[in-house]
């Protein structure tokens, strides 16, 4: 079947965050996509749309069984559905995570640069930031475990947040750098939440691994977090979900996680989710073959205009060292041809110099940006 990637679509006038920008200016920041949802969710939300009736709202055992079917499918990992639990976003099950498994002032480790919302989610339970820097050598990103180790070692730290794959560098982890992690972890009492949301964007060809399907080691020790919204454009329904294998730590994100009331079902959550999985993955795969050519010319483009793209197998979001360093590059490249990515500083100390441009867009937009982009360069 032909999916449409290419027709731009006027995102200005429904308040879409991405899009509250100037007229002359272009947003290649916020991760979400400028692309319609596959059809089949827009039918299930047009026939509960009809439906009429929106009360109180819990999910389904289609909904467990969408998860689970699509994780046995594509990534051949057996989920206990009694181990699933509905969260109305990632970032909030991490902040309720953090929360259940920390006092105030533990310490929480994050490789850096790393998605930034992770800095909020360790600073609203009261806890302490220990950025373990990733290794940034020849133009590629590898895990620093000497430096990791000894972060770890120390008693006040509590959690690891790991970003698998991992945003902004775009690195899907192989199974070898996973299982170090999360033996590391086991041995020092420290409990890993995996940020997985872009599991399902990777390089045609390549798939993630899932940080639970390691070991018995790395699924005793982990709270996995999942959703269908950056893969199918869902972040406004907020729907998403939490697996975490072991019962003991299952119940306490699951208490956390009710206190918080991030466990509350919006009536279009479950039904976008279940028509998601179990219905549109031939549209995913589309949606990543178009992207990823998309990152191709734009890497090309980056590399081209004397910056540095940071080659990626996963994410639609590329990470451009421009070079500069102890300037926050995307406010002189905004301001100068109004072309809007993230500051890399943004993601931590190692992201100064570098930019994030999410590549998630028509094509035409994206040679707009490049072209703004190679201009910005040259005037930096």
């Amino acid at each position: 079947m032909e999916y449409d990637f290419d027709t731009v679509i006027n995102r200005r006038k429904y308040g879409d965050i991405k899009w509250n920008v100037g007229e002359d200016e272009l947003p290649m920041w916020v991760a979400d996509m400028d692309f319609r949802s596959a059809p089949e969710i827009l039918k299930a939300l047009d026939e509960r749309l009809k439906h009429g009736v929106f009360g109180y709202t819990s999910v389904t055992d289609e909904w467990y069984s969408a998860y689970a079917d699509r994780w046995r499918e594509r990534y051949g990992f057996i989920m206990d559905k009694s181990r699933l639990a509905f969260c109305s976003g990632v970032v909030l099950s991490i902040t309720a995570a953090i929360g259940a498994l920390t006092g105030k002032g533990d310490g929480v480790v994050l490789m850096t640069p790393v998605y930034n919302a992770f800095f909020n989610c360790i600073k609203r339970n009261g806890c302490r930031l220990v950025e373990n820097p990733l290794r940034y050598e020849n133009g590629a990103y590898s895990v620093d475990f000497e430096d990791l180790e000894k972060k770890l070692s120390d008693p006040a730290v509590k959690v690891l947040i790991l970003c698998n794959p991992h945003n902004p560098v775009g690195k899907i982890w192989d199974k070898e750098t996973l299982k170090k992690i999360g033996s590391l972890c086991k041995s020092h009492g420290v409990t890993v939440i995996s940020d997985e949301i872009h599991c399902d964007i990777t390089r045609p060809g390549m798939k993630y691994t899932p940080f639970c399907s390691v070991s018995e080691e790395c699924a005793g020790n982990c709270i996995m977090c999942i959703a269908p919204t950056k893969t199918f454009n869902l972040a406004g329904l907020h729907t998403a979900a939490v697996y975490v294998p072991d019962k003991s730590l299952f119940d306490k994100v699951r208490e956390k996680m009710s206190e918080n009331g991030c466990d509350e079902v919006n009536a279009f959550a479950e039904p976008a989710a279940v028509a998601a999985y179990k219905y549109c993955g031939e549209w995913a795969d589309r949606m990543c073959e178009y992207v990823f050519e998309n990152r191709r010319i734009a890497e090309e483009a980056v590399n081209a205009a004397g910056a540095k793209a940071i080659k990626g197998d996963a994410t639609y979001l590329l990470w451009i060292d421009t070079g500069v360093r102890g300037a926050d590059v995307s406010k002189i490249i905004r301001e100068k041809t109004g072309l809007y990515m993230n500051s890399g500083l943004s993601y931590g100390a190692p992201g100064d110099g570098f930019v994030r441009m999410n590549l998630a867009c028509p094509r035409s937009v994206l040679y707009d940006g490049l072209d703004r982009f190679a201009r910005a360069v040259k005037a930096l």
